[in-house]
């Protein structure tokens, strides 16, 4: 597909935020609509705003998920496949979205 740029990668759950939504908002329903969980603002322990060379903000949450909430995980119509790794796998993953990886270090190395 020419519109995914990162075909084949690892990637989390996200978009563009729709018309009247806050980023909060927006993750909120991304995470609802490709994993079919429920993001409660309350378990958000980490949020941080990009900005690109260009200008354009982007938005990175990070929330712990349970274990009762990842046997409920039903994988929506985006993507091929879901799992879990260890975060270090991910962040030095030759096959994951390079600005994940990048982000996902960059809150692991916080705590």
């Amino acid at each position: 597909m020419p519109h995914i740029k990162f075909p084949n990668f690892w990637d989390l759950p996200g978009g563009g935020i729709e018309a009247c939504e806050t980023p909060f908002e927006a993750v909120q329903r991304e995470v609802a609509e490709e994993l079919g969980l429920a993001i409660d603002s309350k378990n958000i322990v980490w949020a941080k705003t990009y900005t690109n060379t260009v200008g354009l903000s982007s938005y990175f949450f990070a929330a712990p998920v349970s274990c009762r909430q990842i046997d409920k995980i039903e994988f929506g119509e985006e993507g091929q496949r879901w799992d879990l790794m260890p975060s270090a796998q991910f962040c030095t993953s030759e096959t994951v979205v390079p600005h994940f990886r990048a982000r996902v270090a960059e809150f692991f190395a916080q705590l």
